[in-house]
């Protein structure tokens, strides 16, 4: 057999292996072929593959298997029992730009499933291998090597830990300032993933001077890279004031409010989610946000309809905002939010929304009489009875509805509010409603007149308590409010007492009667004696006059 023959019969089987991977490649490129692909013992094909003379061949066969093992936690974990991870480890460390990307490829799709996949691949090596293609010449490699850390430590604390400790972060932020778009969003991720552990973990991040460049970087045009942005911010601040003030003088104000509008729903959402983690923390910070126009531009985002997620975070801060002082909180009802938060509990049937909605207006009401009073007028009440005693309504939906009207309650005086409460709130609820009427009878004349008309003192009459509770003693206090023949009136079964008392009385009309009769024989016999002493009078006088004449 000639030279030629045999280099043809070489280069036959070369093509046809290339052949082979690419087809594998382009077929598990769909995730409806995994399971037909898996069967019929792909893995074990290109096994052996990925260390081919041709590295065409390698590149091919390891973005095969990154495919495969990106779509089933269950492929990963073959891959990792059979030892992919070493071979793929010795392309990565000696073989070009191209295997460089496609063992990394198959490294983050491991490391994505779960945290145990992620561990073994750093317990075989990877993390030092992903650490080194941090610091390569192609941007490409650097992509792929900070989606890896990324990937790692998005599942647990100790994990990123793990990827502090290796030096990750110092050559993430140097892959920040590189000028790719692409290259910067995939880093600005891993750091979020990073630093939304824990306090400690956010704080190796700001320490490294993460912060400033994620500002800047702010500035950019591209949706994605601002999404990641301000997620990472977010996740600095939401651990503590002191990362919350880094973040804050960074100069962020009034920019992150501007992006409360962007045409991104998830750039809004994540905007939202960073005031948030910022006004949750102090007075201060919060009344910085409030100057900047912090209230009207998140009540922008409550009036556009699709807020791509914002809404939740958007009235989380608002709550956060109205809890810090009485002034905030009059500033929010004065810009109408409590309307748009009614109308919310009305419309929406998304129970953490509702959730969330409640526990917001809790934190508007709870200053005083002005700020119950706004509660009030929008006609809340009502609705919170109805979402606590629906079936439909979560526990934690419950606890805040009851907890909100007890905060509102506690500071209510308008009696126009409390009334229909008497008739629909539960019994649980009732205690919060006799108790302010405890403190305003006493005072108010006109309210206890028009409490006994409406028939407020007989639905307090009607309520069973025991004594020694809170409930029996405010009963107590409401009706030492009135007369007692006016509560023995309202009280149960009083019609029934005065029913028994009719049928038990002695009627004495005959004795009286007899007693009439009496008197006007009595009255004759009288007026006939004046009449006989009258007429004896007359003939004395007549005898008289004539024995003188």
């Amino acid at each position: 057999m000639s030279n030629r023959n045999l280099v043809l019969i070489f280069d036959q089987y070369q093509r046809a292996r290339l052949a082979f991977v690419q087809a594998i490649s382009d077929l598990a490129a769909r995730q409806q072929n995994t399971e037909l692909l898996i069967k019929g013992g792909t893995l074990d094909l290109l096994k052996p593959l990925l260390a081919d003379p041709c590295i065409q061949i390698q590149q091919c066969a390891a973005i095969a298997v990154g495919r495969l093992v990106h779509y089933s936690s269950t492929i990963a974990e073959s891959c990792i029992n059979q030892g992919f991870i070493s071979i793929l480890l010795s392309s990565i460390y000696t073989g070009n730009k191209y295997q460089k990307r496609a063992g990394l490829f198959v490294l983050r799709s491991i490391c994505r499933h779960s945290p145990h996949c992620a561990l073994q691949v750093i317990n075989a090596g990877g993390l030092q291998a992903l650490i080194g293609c941090l610091e390569d010449f192609e941007s490409g490699v650097k992509e792929a090597a900070a989606w890896g850390i990324g990937y790692i430590s998005r599942h647990s604390k100790s994990l990123a830990q793990t990827c502090v400790d290796a030096g990750a972060v110092p050559l993430l932020l140097l892959c920040l300032q590189e000028p790719e778009i692409t290259l910067k969003q995939i880093t600005t991720s891993a750091l979020s993933d990073i630093a939304k552990h824990g306090m400690e973990l956010a704080q190796s991040v700001v320490d490294a001077g993460v912060v400033p460049y994620l500002v800047k970087n702010l500035s950019n045009t591209d949706e994605k890279l601002k999404k990641q942005i301000l997620a990472g911010l977010s996740s600095c601040a939401k651990h503590s004031i002191d990362l919350a003030e880094v973040v804050v003088e960074a100069e962020i104000f009034p920019t992150v409010l501007l992006h409360l509008a962007h045409p991104c729903p998830g750039v809004r959402r994540n905007a939202a989610c960073l005031v948030r983690d910022i006004v949750k923390h102090s007075l201060e910070l919060t009344q910085l946000v409030v100057n900047t126009g912090g209230i009207g531009a998140l009540m922008e985002v409550l009036f556009q309809k699709d807020s791509g997620g914002a809404i939740l975070p958007t009235i989380t801060a608002i709550g956060y905002i109205s809890a810090h002082s009485e002034h905030l909180a009059m500033s929010v009802i004065g810009c109408k939010v409590i309307v748009l938060l009614a109308e919310l509990l009305e419309t929406s049937t998304d129970d953490p929304l509702l959730a969330i909605t409640v526990w917001a207006i809790g934190q508007i009401g709870k200053h005083s009489a002005d700020h119950s009073q706004a509660v009030a007028a929008a006609n809340i009440f009502p609705r919170l009875i109805v979402l606590y005693e629906s079936d439909k309504s979560s526990q934690d939906l419950k606890y805040k509805c009851k907890n909100t009207l007890k905060l509102c309650l506690q500071k209510c005086l308008l009696v126009d509010a409390l009334e229909p409460l008497l008739y629909s709130a539960p019994f649980q609820i009732l205690k919060y409603v006799l108790g302010q009427y405890s403190k305003l009878l006493p005072q108010d004349s006109k309210a206890r007149r028009l409490f006994v008309t409406t028939g407020g003192l007989k639905k307090v009459q009607m309520i069973e308590a025991k004594p020694g509770t809170t409930l029996f003693e405010y009963i107590s206090v409401i009706n030492a409010c009135f007369p007692d023949e006016i509560v023995r009136y309202y009280s149960p079964g009083y019609p029934e007492t005065l029913l028994d008392k009719v049928e038990q009385y002695s009627p004495q009309m005959m004795s009286v009667l007899r007693e009439q009769d009496q008197n006007e024989n009595e009255a004759q016999t009288d007026i006939l004696n004046i009449d006989d002493q009258t007429s004896t009078d007359e003939e004395d006088e007549d005898k008289s006059f004539r024995n003188n004449m």
